[in-house]
C-alpha cells in the first residue's frame, strides 16, 4: 500500500482517487474549494454529459490535440466501461440522447457529483476541502509530498488533477502548471477552448438568443477553408456561440489568435443553389404582391430576415414582382453564405477547457506519470490534451484519472 495525494477533486481526481483505493492505495484528496466538483458542477448547462457513448477507436477521432497520447488511457477505461462503471457500481442510471451523449436520467449534474464522493466515502477515502496546495516536496527526482496551507503532508506518490485555466470561478487557476514547471516539466502555451466568438458586426448582437438549427458554417482565410461543420449555432450579445461554434474553436484558436476569420453560415445546406433559387421564385409566386421584405417569412426566421434584407441590397419595400433575376440571385447567394467576421475568441470564463498544458512526450502515456520525476503523476486538463463537445473532454479526464489512480507503484 502506498500512500498517495491527490491535489483537486473534480472530474480527473475523483476518478483517480476511486482507481487509487481500488487498488488498495491510502488516498488523501486535497480540494480548495469547499465541495468536491464545482466544475462538474456547471457542466453541460448543469446536466452533465459525462461521455460519449462510443467505441475507442471513434473516440481518438474526436481528440483535438495529442489523440495518440490518449490510446492507452481510453483503453484503460473506455467509453463503454465508464457508462457500466457509473450505471452499475456507482448506482446512478443514465441515459444516451442525440449525437450518443451520455447524461444522467435525472438531469442534474450534481447526481455525478454525489456518485463518485459516495464511493470515496464508502472506500474511505481521507477529503480535505478548503484546503491550497502552496507545493509539491521533490527529493532526488522523487515526489515526497505535498505543502499546504493547514501544513506539510508526505507521501509516496502525488496525482496533480487541478484542471487548466476555463472558468477560474471553479478553482482553475492554473496551480497544476505551476507544480509541474517546478518538475521540470514544460507547459505548451494555453488557450481558452470550446469557446465563444467575438464578431467585428453589430448586428449579430441584435440578433442576441436566436438558435439556428440544422445549418452549416464555413470559416477562411484568404479564401482558404480552415474548418466547416453541420449543426446548431447561437447569436449573443458579442457574436456567436452554440455547439456548432464551441467545435469549430477548436479547430481555429492558432487562426484567431494571429487575425480575423470570414465566417459564412449556410441558411439552407439541404439546399442547392439551383434549388433555393427556385423555392425563392416560388414564394415570391405566392406573394406577389406583398413587398421583398414580407414575402421572406417563410423561408427565414423572423429575426433574421431584417439582416439578410439589408446584405442582400434589395429595397425591403420593393414589390416582389419587381425583384430582378440578378437580385434574386444575390439573395440567393446571402443565404447560401451569410457573412460574419470572427475578431477574437471570448476569454477563459466562458471557455469550456483550456487548449495547452503539460507536455505530452515528458509524460507516461501507459501510467500517466512523469518521465522527469518518479511518483508523480497528471491527469485532466493539466495536460495537453483536448477534444470536440459531446462528453469527450469529460471521458479524458475520467480516462486519465483512472489509469493514473491505478498505475500508482506498490
Amino acid at each position: 500500500m502506498s500512500k498517495v495525494i491527490i491535489i483537486g477533486a473534480g472530474a480527473s481526481g475523483m476518478m483517480a482517487a476511486y482507481a487509487a483505493k481500488k487498488a488498495g492505495h491510502d488516498v488523501t484528496v486535497i480540494e480548495k474549494n469547499e465541495k468536491c466538483g464545482k466544475k462538474i458542477y456547471i457542466t453541460g448547462k448543469g446536466r452533465c454529459n459525462l461521455t460519449n457513448n462510443c467505441d475507442a477507436g471513434d473516440f481518438i477521432e474526436k481528440v483535438v490535440s495529442n489523440p495518440k497520447f490518449l490510446y492507452s488511457s481510453i483503453y484503460m477505461l473506455t467509453p463503454a466501461q465508464t457508462i457500466e462503471l457509473f450505471a452499475d457500481q456507482l448506482n446512478l442510471p443514465i441515459k444516451t440522447e442525440r449525437g450518443d451523449r451520455v447524461f444522467p436520467v435525472s438531469d442534474k449534474s450534481s447526481d455525478v457529483i454525489k456518485a463518485l464522493t459516495s464511493v470515496l466515502e464508502r472506500y474511505k477515502t481521507h477529503i480535505m476541502l478548503n484546503t491550497t496546495v502552496k507545493d509539491i516536496i521533490i527529493e532526488n527526482q522523487k515526489v515526497r509530498g505535498v505543502i499546504t496551507d493547514a501544513g506539510t503532508i508526505y507521501s509516496d506518490a502525488v496525482i496533480i488533477a487541478c484542471g487548466g485555466l476555463a472558468y477560474p470561478q471553479t478553482g482553475s487557476t492554473g496551480d497544476g502548471y505551476r507544480f509541474a514547471k517546478k518538475a521540470g516539466h514544460t507547459i505548451t502555451k494555453t488557450y481558452p477552448a470550446l469557446v465563444p466568438f467575438e464578431t467585428k458586426e453589430e448586428w449579430s448582437g441584435h440578433l442576441m438568443g436566436l438558435s439556428l438549427r440544422n445549418v452549416s458554417v464555413t470559416f477562411k482565410k484568404n479564401d482558404k477553408i480552415l474548418y466547416s461543420g453541420f449543426g446548431e449555432m447561437l447569436f449573443t450579445h458579442f457574436g456567436v456561440s452554440g455547439p456548432l461554434i464551441l467545435t469549430a474553436s477548436c479547430y481555429l484558436i492558432n487562426y484567431i489568435s494571429k487575425d480575423y476569420i470570414d465566417m459564412y453560415i449556410d441558411l439552407k445546406p439541404a439546399l442547392s443553389k439551383s434549388e433555393l433559387d427556385a423555392r425563392i421564385i416560388r414564394d415570391f409566386s405566392e406573394a406577389k404582391n406583398a413587398r421583398f421584405s414580407n414575402s421572406l417569412k417563410k423561408l427565414l426566421p423572423h429575426r433574421l430576415i431584417g439582416v439578410v434584407v439589408d446584405l442582400s441590397g434589395i429595397d425591403e419595400n420593393k414589390p416582389v414582382n419587381s425583384v430582378t433575376a440578378t437580385e434574386r440571385k444575390q439573395l440567393a447567394k446571402i443565404i447560401k453564405a451569410l457573412p460574419l467576421t470572427i475578431t477574437r475568441t471570448r476569454g477563459y470564463n466562458e471557455a469550456i477547457i483550456t487548449r495547452g498544458g503539460v507536455k505530452v512526450n515528458e509524460i507516461d502515456p501507459s501510467t500517466m506519470e512523469s518521465k522527469l520525476v518518479d511518483n508523480l503523476y497528471f491527469a485532466g486538463e493539466v495536460i495537453d490534451v483536448d477534444a470536440v463537445t459531446g462528453g469527450f473532454n469529460l471521458q479524458i479526464a475520467w480516462s486519465t484519472g483512472y489509469t493514473a489512480g491505478m498505475s500508482i507503484h506498490n
